[in-house]
């Protein structure tokens, strides 16, 4: 075993790319990450998925893997608890994730600077050179992207059996108000509109405003993408305009208080209870049927952005507590999970046989993974590269060049490459963020009459400048305004 990894590794030296692998015993890296299509994972399964993957990348990198796959209702609180006990070395998160999101990971000094290990590695050259800039934070690598829908942009989905139910032609939907007599067809479902326990001002109103934190926490000031300067959105005729429609709505019938009352089910999209929801646009759409379990159709309806957030809004990073042996290893596996397609599909999908099986229907030029488990199921997004994953039976044999293709078309924000250091202002910002679920939510999921949105707003705005909101806007605003003028 020692004579083969030494000539792997000489291999790799010699066509230039390099590995942190050694001769010595493997070096186990502790890996969590979040479970979305299932409820609960199988802890069973996934240590069969564990002693699975440790086999295969045995005689390939001298690592060795503890998989911890939590559920999403509880992971944040989990991996948090993990993180702070020291237990964790390759942690999954994103740009839009609470607590251990990638802007609260670097602020606190919780992920290993690995831009001196990159270069040169098979990770490294996994994907392009801008993927790795794109993310940087103060000019220097702590995340390792996953390769996927690295801009942002929005849709509505629709169960197909709905649509072709009611022959609907959708045509004319364009925006958000549109919806609203098809809604009226509908009301008698539980979910008319279902909003999935979501604050979705950010996500409807991307064209007008650069949201750049990606956080709907704190979409209380952003860009304005007409005029280039910052605003408070709270005070927009926009933002009224959309609450008010959500007010209206919900005593319409159309959005359940479930979605105010934070008790919608994560796995509403599964059943035959609602009508509209809304979708993040991605190369491959036809992802929305496998993730609902059923045919869903979507509508595209605002535009693509490439910005300062989009690109982490899936990765992984290795946590400061780690060790160099560690950090080393961890990218080691990274690079071997977006290279190797068949290591990528188990991390993804499983036990071949058991949580999914390989399909080639006459006339495709790659096979196709079938998933068809109850104990262990990601998605691509959340998982590997979406050039090495394999395509799942209802994408096309091109998916990762539709990615590539995807990522390049789209509109580059004005605030790309901006990324504001919340530092100087944290306790106020805290402060700001923790009082969106008090105001904020309510007003954008309907909990709050239309008649008396205005004067709910009045108090939003207040409690936040009392809770520092102003010093908040300043600071973001001298950032932005220092940022924009050296470009």
């Amino acid at each position: 075993m020692k004579k083969l990894v030494a000539l792997v590794l000489s291999l790799c030296l010699m066509l230039g790319v390099v590995s942190f692998a050694s001769a010595d015993e493997p070096v186990v890296i502790s890996v969590y990450r979040d479970t979305f299509n299932l409820a609960n994972p199988d802890s069973a399964q996934v240590k069969k998925v564990e002693d699975a993957i440790n086999a295969y990348i045995a005689d390939k990198i001298n690592v060795k893997i503890e998989l911890h796959d939590l559920a999403n209702s509880e992971y944040v609180d989990k991996a948090n608890l993990a993180l702070a006990n020291n237990e964790i070395n390759l942690l999954w998160t994103a740009s839009w994730e609470s607590t251990i999101g990638t802007n609260d990971l670097v602020p606190a000094g919780a992920v290993y600077d690995i831009t001196d290990l990159l270069p040169g590695t098979a990770l490294y050259a996994s994907m392009d050179e801008g993927q790795w800039e794109a993310t940087k934070y103060n000019g220097k690598n702590y995340f390792i992207p996953v390769y996927k829908d690295n801009v942002e942009g929005y849709d509505f989905q629709i169960r197909t059996a709905l649509l072709e139910e009611k022959g609907w032609d959708l045509s004319s939907v364009k925006e958000l108000k549109d919806i609203e007599p098809f809604l009226e067809e509908i009301k008698d479902l539980k979910y008319p509109y279902l909003t999935g326990k979501t604050a979705m001002f950010y996500r409807w109103y991307i064209d007008k405003y650069d949201f750049f934190t990606a956080d709907a926490n704190t979409n209380f000031f952003a860009i304005d993408r007409a005029t280039g300067e910052v605003v408070d959105t709270i005070l927009t005729e926009d933002y009224a305009e959309f609450c008010k429609l959500m007010g209206d709505w919900a005593e319409k019938g159309y959005i359940s208080e479930d979605e105010a009352t934070k008790v919608t089910s994560d796995q509403a999209t599964q059943t035959q209870d609602w009508g509209f929801n809304w979708w993040t646009d991605i190369p491959v759409n036809q992802e929305a049927s496998q993730r609902a379990n059923q045919d869903i159709t979507v509508i595209p309806i605002t535009n693509r952005y490439a910005h300062s957030t989009s690109a982490l809004g899936s990765c992984y990073c290795v946590t400061a507590n780690s060790t160099e042996e560690q950090a080393k290893a961890a990218i080691d596996f990274m690079g071997l999970l977006y290279t190797d397609t068949t290591l990528a599909d188990m991390y993804t999908f499983g036990i071949e046989g058991e949580d999914f099986e390989y399909v080639q229907e006459e006339g495709q030029a790659v096979k196709h993974v079938k998933v068809h488990s109850d104990a262990y199921w990601h998605s691509m997004w959340e998982s590997a590269s979406a050039t090495v994953v394999s395509p799942l039976d209802n994408e096309p044999d091109n998916k990762a060049d539709l990615y590539k293709e995807f990522n390049g078309s789209a509109l580059t924000s004005l605030a790309a490459g901006f990324r504001f250091d919340k530092s100087p202002v944290e306790a106020a910002y805290t402060a700001c963020a923790n009082l969106f679920d008090q105001y904020g939510f309510a007003l954008e999921n309907g909990a709050v009459p239309a008649d008396a949105v205005d004067a709910y707003i009045a108090d939003y705005q207040s409690a936040l400048d009392g809770a520092g909101y102003q010093d908040v806007l300043a600071e973001f605003t001298n950032q932005w305004n220092t940022w924009k003028a050296a470009q």
